[in-house]
């Protein structure tokens, strides 16, 4: 048996799969509830009016999909690319770090102006950070999954020394975060007294821009391009290692942008927790929208939704958490599997 490419994919072929490996998610999820003794249509139900049931649950789950199409987006235009950006983790940590730097009263500057200067800089420090192990791809053929997935660890050891350092809030009761934004630097509220922040907003404008840049621009022409097949691209005249640098760029900057978010709209300072692997999560965002960037907010939605609601579900039908963490990771796996079966077929010698 092998595997046989199909070169023009029919539309049943590109949706069949994944709606498969949808329901198939489901499936194991039901005889896992099961498992733990509990009715599956009952725990789906809470799931769901945990993360849609009401304004306060729809608004949280909103709140918590921001960070992760960020991420998201940040994953699929590297992978559109064959750029396996690993790191995200940090270059959202740097995008949150010069905020609390420039943030917290470096610059008192009224929030029109700063916001965007702000925003602006964390995306160049994210775009930095990635650069290295770009950089190394590009120069020496260093494989860029591990340069990233260390890099995770070496900015957080990072972060952690600044924050037992010279960032310490020293009204901080001793513990280790950094001094809160002032006011000027904080996102505003989209809704008074509910914590969705106008980094929802900021995210779904930054998704339509990536869909535009991918299908309406020369720079979206060569990264798809250099995905399909570098040696083609390459022999096209397209310049595969500047092509690969930008989408480097691209990629660590909106990464970052989910950092910038949740200091300046939802946390207010820098700690270790900050994120509980919004970087990690993006791949599975990413894998689930099929890397198409539009698709990045949905895929968000339906994680957030999983997350949110499994915290209420676990509280009202005493099952663990845990059981979202698995239905994400089948939900990966079979994704994985689903995208490679619209792009082939299995047949036998």
């Amino acid at each position: 048996m092998r595997l046989e490419e199909i070169k023009y994919p029919s539309l049943a072929r590109k949706l069949l799969p994944p709606a498969i490996a949808l329901g198939a998610t489901i499936i194991i999820a039901s005889l896992l509830a099961m498992a733990a003794g509990a009715n599956p249509f009952s725990v789906f139900g809470l799931i769901l009016q945990g993360a849609f049931g009401s304004k306060f649950a729809l608004l949280e789950t909103l709140n918590r999909a921001t960070p992760l199409i960020f991420t998201g987006l940040a994953a699929a235009v590297a992978f559109r690319a064959r750029f396996w950006n690993i790191g995200a983790e940090a270059q959202l940590y740097a995008g949150a770090l010069i905020t609390v730097v420039l943030g917290t009263g470096l610059l008192a500057w009224p929030s029109f102006a700063l916001l965007p200067l702000l925003a602006v800089c964390a995306v160049i420090a994210g775009a930095v950070v990635l650069l290295v192990p770009a950089l190394l791809k590009t120069r020496f053929g260093v494989d860029e999954v591990v340069t990233t997935l260390l890099f995770n660890f070496i900015f957080l050891l990072f972060i952690s020394m600044l924050l037992e350092g010279p960032l310490k809030d020293p009204m901080g009761m001793g513990w280790p975060k950094s001094a809160r934004l002032i006011p000027e630097a904080r996102l505003p509220r989209i809704v008074d007294g509910l914590r969705l922040h106008w980094g929802f907003a900021l995210a779904t404008i930054s998704a339509i821009a990536i869909w535009v840049i991918q299908n309406r621009s020369t720079l979206g022409y060569e990264m798809r391009a250099v995905g399909l097949n570098k040696e083609a691209a390459a022999f096209a005249g397209i310049p595969v290692n500047r092509v690969l640098v930008k989408t480097a760029l691209l990629s660590g900057g909106l990464a970052a942008l989910a950092g910038f978010s949740e200091v300046a709209g939802l946390k207010g300072s820098l700690t270790l927790d900050l994120s509980p692997g919004f970087g990690y999560t993006g791949i599975i965002v990413a894998m689930l929208a099929m890397l198409n960037p539009l698709g990045v907010i949905a895929a968000a939605l339906f994680v957030a939704g999983i997350f949110v609601g499994a915290d209420s579900m676990s509280r009202a039908a005493d099952v663990p958490t845990y059981l979202a963490d698995i239905m994400l990771a089948t939900a990966l796996l079979l994704m994985v599997l689903a995208i490679m079966l619209t792009r082939f077929r299995v047949v036998r010698d």
